[in-house]
């Protein structure tokens, strides 16, 4: 199965974990926000992972198939 990430920027208190463990999907912004660098789908498992890091559940997984 195949997933997009998208990030809710209100809920991101920019801590770092997402870009951490992805950073060929996501980087930080000039505050420290996270932001997508790449909007391709990838698998699930992997998706789910990346948002799992974030404590304020702001990364959402959406399918993509």
């Amino acid at each position: 199965m195949r997933a997009q990430l998208r990030i809710d920027l209100g809920m991101c208190q920019g801590h770092g974990r997402c870009y951490e463990i992805a950073p060929d999907v996501i980087d930080a912004d000039d505050d420290g926000l996270a932001v997508l660098t790449s909007t391709e789908p990838m698998d699930a498992a992997r998706a789910k992972e990346i948002a799992g890091t974030c404590p304020e559940f702001a990364i959402e997984v959406e399918d993509a198939s």
